[in-house]
């Protein structure tokens, strides 16, 4: 228990044994970045390409830590009022219509710029927590696909955590967030940025990370099978495709093939089910015509 009387998570080996309860299995060099993030106050910036479970990552920390999770889902053209706060006009347009339906004074009707009439966007939202509170883990989701500007205004929040509302005044955090920024590396982070997070990036797994990620995450799957899933994961990867698939794609289509009643590979039901790993038609084709006999016969020489 910390100061506050609420759990935490004491030590690198509790944090890996923690995220190995959700079912997320790591390295330790992850778990270390976490355990820091934690007691340093520190934000974590996780690089890596889509679907290596970087997301995962802050969903299997708030369960961890007993907290909320607030997601911020970053696109261009995200700007600060979509991600901090924005005032709700038609209530305070009400509240002045009602002010002059009942004669008042205009003295006399409630501050229309009071918190009662704020909307709470996501980094408002984690700034508010409670000291009585678990620990929210804030994710800042691929953070690479918003403007530049808005990495600049981030600037300010992570350093400090807090931010001012002119008709209110200056908001702290009582208790830091756990922040969590993603990329996916479709643009360079700037430095300014990178500087203020501690740092690590999430690689594809190792067949057996991902072997005991399928195990783990499908009940009941022989092994055999999801040995050759993993293995033809594997060799794919290895192929240069556009996009090469992410362990979500390896039990997208481990379920599918499941639901399907197949308990072994073979070239006709790869084919029927490409859909499910490689998502842009020249992987595809490229498959198909060069790459598929050579990613069999990897994955079932192994079984």
């Amino acid at each position: 228990m910390n100061k506050d009387g609420m759990p935490k998570l004491a030590s690198i080996e509790a944090v890996q044994s923690a995220l190995q309860n959700q079912q997320y299995f790591c390295e330790r060099s992850l778990a270390t970045v976490l355990y820091l993030a934690i007691y340093l106050e520190r934000p974590i910036l996780l690089e890596g390409d889509a679907g290596v479970g970087k997301t995962e990552v802050a969903k299997v920390m708030a369960k961890a830590l007993g907290g909320r999770l607030i997601r911020l889902q970053c696109y261009e053209g995200l700007d600060a009022t979509t991600a901090l706060y924005e005032w709700n006009y038609p209530k305070q347009l009400l509240q002045i219509k009602v002010g002059e339906s009942l004669h008042e004074p205009l003295k006399d009707v409630e501050n229309i710029f009071s918190e009662n009439f704020l909307i709470r966007r996501p980094l408002l939202e984690a700034l508010q927590g409670e000291m009585n509170e678990a620990q929210t883990v804030l994710l800042i989701d691929e953070v690479d696909r918003a403007d530049e500007e808005f990495e600049a205004f981030l600037l300010e929040i992570l350093s400090d955590f807090q931010v001012t509302i002119p008709e209110i005044g200056t908001i702290s955090a009582k208790r830091r967030p756990l922040v969590v920024l993603t990329s996916n590396r479709t643009r360079e982070i700037h430095d300014a940025l990178r500087r203020r997070c501690l740092f690590h990036c999430i690689e594809y797994p190792t067949f057996e990370k991902e072997f005991r990620i399928v195990t783990a995450k499908i009940p009941g799957i022989e092994e055999g099978f999801a040995a050759q899933i993993c293995r033809f994961m594997e060799a794919v990867r290895e192929r240069d495709f556009y996009k090469k698939p992410g362990i979500a794609e390896t039990l997208d289509w481990a379920n599918a093939l499941i639901h399907l009643h197949h308990d072994r590979l073979d070239k006709e039901i790869v084919e029927e089910t490409l859909g499910c790993i490689l998502k842009h038609s020249d992987d595809h084709k490229k498959m198909l015509d060069s790459d598929m006999a050579t990613c069999l016969s990897t994955a079932c020489a192994c079984t």
